[in-house]
């Protein structure tokens, strides 16, 4: 089985050789990459050129659009009947086109998604951000724990979907934030079948500073409300769960000038992260920094969410967005 490889770029002329470099030591090669500059003006035309005749790759340029429409472009130049997704942030292990071409020819699936993992080598931000994107103790605890799992949502940084699932839905919508689970919904509401492949991991780098990462959940907090809207009965009760957890701590913080104990409660909940994180992750710093992307993860989410409870619920107004133009700074 052979594999399009597309990859979305938005100013990441370092991270795409990154990428690029982890791509040229897989087991196996039977697969194209594909860049896509989404309007970038730190191109990565040359960096490509540093791999052309090591790996097959097409690099094109397109005006910005977003990551999932810059996807389709990507999709409408494959060569190949399956295609897999990636964020430019990715570094790939070396055996991840083994482990996929393995698991589709042990039970073919329309699409799958697989976990992602942190490298010795990322930052302490990195590693921390990382860990409130996989813990248990946030909203992570989703992303890539257990083996069987129904109506699994693929996220774009690492999934994969067949040409004719992918044709047949349309592509990507045009949501900017979001764009990745309306995806996997539309698949899963045509009945196409996705699986979560626990063995086809990659090491996300996200993002670089906490600024940028409150972003991130800020949006996904009101990508939230839009799903809700496009995918009646999408909405679950852990999406909720930041909401509350914000709420609930505007209540212990107001209610402890009265009662102080209650500070015991967003204490008990840090000392928690802090001890998780370091048995995870063996390092005081990046247990400390874990508490901090674990708070910023849930109040971002949380406060964004609410957000569009009362824009688009409440007030009825139309899909919006806060930090879309400005994302990436």
């Amino acid at each position: 089985m052979y594999f399009s490889i597309i990859v979305p770029v938005y100013n990441r002329p370092d991270e795409v050789d990154e990428l690029l470099a982890s791509l040229c030591k897989q087991t196996d090669r039977h697969f194209e990459v594909i860049i896509a500059e989404d309007g970038s003006t730190q191109k990565c035309d040359t960096v490509v050129e540093k791999y052309v005749g090591r790996i097959p790759v097409i690099y094109f340029e397109k005006p910005n659009s977003g990551p999932g429409q810059t996807r389709n472009s990507g999709a409408e130049r494959a060569n190949y009947d399956y295609l897999i997704f990636f964020d430019s942030d990715c570094i790939i292990p070396p055996q991840y086109i083994e482990n996929v071409s393995r698991s589709l020819e042990n039970r073919f699936v329309d699409a799958f998604g697989g976990p992602d993992a942190a490298l010795p080598t990322f930052t302490t931000i990195q590693k921390a951000i990382n860990y409130s994107m996989t813990s248990f103790f946030t909203t992570g605890g989703i992303r890539g724990g257990r083996k069987s799992m129904d109506k699994f949502h693929p996220r774009s940084f690492n999934l994969g979907v067949s040409r004719s699932a992918f044709d047949a839905i349309g592509g990507y919508g045009k949501m900017r934030f979001g764009e990745d689970i309306d995806f996997s919904l539309r698949l899963i509401e045509n009945g196409y079948e996705t699986a979560l492949i626990p063995e086809v991991f990659v090491y996300h780098k996200r993002r670089s500073t906490f600024r940028q990462f409150f972003k991130q959940v800020y949006n996904s907090g009101i990508a939230r409300i839009n799903l809700h809207l496009a995918h009646p009965g999408s909405l679950k009760f852990v999406h909720i769960l930041p909401a509350v957890f914000v709420e609930g701590m505007v209540w212990i913080i107001l209610l402890s000038f009265f009662y102080p104990i209650l500070l015991l409660v967003p204490i008990l909940y840090s000392a928690l992260v802090l001890f998780d994180s370091l048995g995870k992750n063996k390092s005081v710093k990046v247990a400390l920094y874990s508490i901090a992307a674990a708070w910023i993860q849930l109040v971002g989410y949380g406060t964004g969410f609410l957000s569009a409870v009362w824009k688009r619920l409440v007030l009825k107004k139309g899909e919006f967005k806060v930090f879309e133009k400005r994302f990436y700074e």
